[in-house]
Formats: structure tokens, sequence, C-alpha cells
């Protein structure tokens, strides 16, 4: 059986298991990157893990992370916007109908509504 490398590695401090798929996730990641992080202190790591960080550490790596950061406001923004128009448009179709209340003319409506029309 192959010896396992220490590469200080603390075994003191386990935290419990997360509760959700995202958080386990989250806990698996962190590991991760604390082994690559202690493999690359130690001289140990390998050539792959060495160009990963160097990728996500590139200049066009930043700006697509920037794009995608901007992409996923405009949405939010754009989703908000979608989320108001609604608002104002209930707000406009309740003010037409207390007009309409307030002008005597809700008989005429509730009459139209319904097929038929008083000419």
């Amino acid at each position: 059986m192959a010896k396992r490398q220490d590469y200080g590695m603390e075994t003191s401090r386990k935290s419990p298991p997360a509760t959700t798929p995202e958080g386990r996730e989250n806990q698996m990641i962190a590991l991760a990157m604390d082994l690559a992080e202690k493999r690359m202190r130690a001289g140990t790591a390998s050539a792959q893990e060495v160009t990963h960080f160097l990728k996500i550490g590139s200049l066009n790596a930043r700006v697509e992370r920037d794009i995608l950061e901007k992409r996923k406001e405009l949405i939010i923004a754009k989703t908000e916007d979608i989320r108001q128009s609604k608002k104002v448009d209930e707000l406009y179709a309740d003010a037409i109908a207390a007009f309409r209340k307030y002008s005597g003319n809700q008989e005429i409506e509730e009459d139209n509504d319904r097929g038929r029309y008083d000419d």
C-alpha cells in the first residue's frame, strides 16, 4: 500500500458536515484549496495544480469574472424592473377602478363586463 504523504493537514479542526448539498460542496472546495495550498508551499504540487492557479489568476480570467458579475447584476436589475412594472400595472388598474367607482360609472362597466351594452 502506498504511503500517504503528510502535508501538515490539521486534523483537529474538523467541522460537522453541512446540512445542505451546497454547504457540503463548499466544505469540500475549502478542503481541496487548503490541500492545494499546502502542496504548493511544500513544492510537491502537480503541474496541473500549478497551471490551474496560473489560469485563474490571469488577466483574462479576471476580466471574464468581472463580465459575469456585471451580467449577473444586469439580470437582477431586469428582474426587479419586471416586478416593479407588474406592481405599477396593478396600481393603475386599481386607480382606474376607483375612478370609475367615484364617477358613478361602475354599474355601466359591470354590465359591459358581462356582455350587455346600454345604448
